[in-house]
């Protein structure tokens, strides 16, 4: 591990409240120093970086990516799949446990977080709240705790049974971590494949209505209210990649009770609706599916007023020949790791006004708190030694082909993006530059 001195940035820490002209010096792993302008200038540094004219903010987390290891490393790797995170300026990304066999127990959890995985960026887990992710039995919260589980969920599918749920919630919170929840009521959704609405009629194809989605948050949520008042715990319920406006308020709702909520929006659930099908383009087919105009603009509301508390990518790459068939048969999912600062940057900075603090937020500070990553999001003086760089203001467009990701799976191919990474280091390491 080497010494990195960054120099001439504004460094942007909202955990700290810094928006201001910084030099940083990173130094085993760890960040030494912070300080004005030309302070830092007699230090010697195995690496120097001059970030004249760039953002220098604590690395991305991404609270919510499929890595496909073990068992489809044709579609990604846990080597690969991080090192498209690093090209996309995050330094921590928590794998999902819907793998081949599902991670959950201490055993799976403990392979995939071996450093012999190749991970390019720093690699945490939620393994599944469920054995199997059936839905039936709860794994071991303690002792996955005990192994480095950040939460618990079963992603990919809900955890549909309430006595099932209210379980995992009660065990979650004396483990002082959150359950990520897939709001999917999948009574209603059945055969199908993409929103309900006027372009799944015109498709002919079978949609899944906002219900399915808001209904599992509000039985959620009235679980965390039931458990507060009989157990007197307060668990901690992460609604993932909420697509519609029904369930943001519901959220919205809860929030204002004083109950222990918090949700994700990603990407494509901001910047895209279910236009964006066309003629079954299924690059465009994920779950939640992409929903109508109203839907998509509630999720820019969120993330603008605070009731969204941070952005994640649900980066679930496909091989292309899964992708290349009748659109109800496709996979859902997309990648997502790369494109995600550029959107955020493109559609929310520039499109709606909000600070680049605020983006940082969304991308750095708050994923971490709500994962529990300590030490992660923030750059204050004994912080790990994450750190992004990145113009703000370059304009470009994304090549899937030249993705980092061993898949291409993306409706964002040749999109306009603003703000490119120069340069991501991951616990003291230059893991990327661009």
């Amino acid at each position: 591990m080497s010494d990195v001195l960054i120099l001439n940035g504004r460094l942007i820490d909202p955990a700290n409240g810094v928006d201001a002209p910084r030099d940083l010096l990173v130094r085993d792993g760890r960040v030494a120093a912070v300080e004005a302008p030309g302070a830092l200038s007699g230090v010697e540094a195995a690496e120097m970086i001059d970030a004249t004219g760039m953002i220098v903010a604590p690395g991305l987390v991404d609270v919510h990516v499929h890595l496909r290891e073990p068992g489809q490393t044709y579609k990604e790797t846990i080597a690969t799949g991080t090192a498209a995170a690093a090209a996309g300026g995050f330094t921590s990304v928590v794998a999902m446990p819907n793998t081949v066999p599902v991670n959950d127990t201490v055993a799976k959890l403990e392979w995939m977080l071996d450093a012999a995985r190749g991970s390019v960026v720093k690699l945490f887990a939620m393994p599944a709240a469920t054995v199997g992710s059936m839905g039936v039995e709860l794994t071991d919260f303690d002792a996955l705790r005990g192994a480095g589980a950040v939460g618990f969920t079963d992603d990919g599918k809900p955890v549909l049974e309430d006595h099932v749920m209210r379980a995992a919630l009660v065990a979650a919170a004396r483990a002082e971590v959150p359950v990520s929840q897939h709001a999917e009521d999948t009574r209603l959704t059945g055969g199908c494949s993409m929103n309900a609405g006027p372009v799944a009629f015109r498709l002919g194809l079978r949609g899944m209505p906002v219900e399915a989605e808001a209904r599992i948050v509000e039985r959620d949520i009235r679980l965390l209210r039931e458990i507060e008042c009989v157990e007197g715990l307060r668990p901690h319920l992460h609604v993932q990649h909420v697509s519609t406006a029904r369930a943001m308020e519901a959220i919205r709702s809860a929030k204002r009770e004083g109950l222990h909520v918090t949700c994700e929006v990603a990407p494509h659930h901001f910047c895209l609706t279910d236009e964006a099908i066309g003629d079954y383009d299924t690059h465009a087919k994920m779950n939640p599916p992409l929903r109508a105009e109203a839907d998509r603009a509630a999720m820019v509301a969120a993330l603008v007023d605070g009731t969204a508390d941070c952005i994640a990518t649900d980066h679930a790459p496909h091989a292309a020949y899964e992708k290349v068939q009748e659109f109800e048969r496709a996979p859902n999912g997309i990648t997502g790791l790369e494109t995600a600062l550029g959107l955020a940057l493109r559609m929310l900075h520039r499109g709606q006004g909000m600070s680049l603090s605020r983006v940082i937020s969304l991308m750095s500070t708050a994923p971490a708190l709500i994962a529990t990553l300590a030490g992660r999001g923030a750059l204050g003086a004994g912080h790990f030694g994450d750190v992004v760089i990145f113009d703000s203001g370059a304009e470009w467009r994304f090549d899937a082909a030249a993705s980092r990701s061993k898949s291409r799976n993306t409706p964002f191919d040749g999109a306009e993006m603003l703000g490119r990474v120069k340069a991501t280091i991951c616990d003291g390491r230059v893991v990327y530059r661009g």
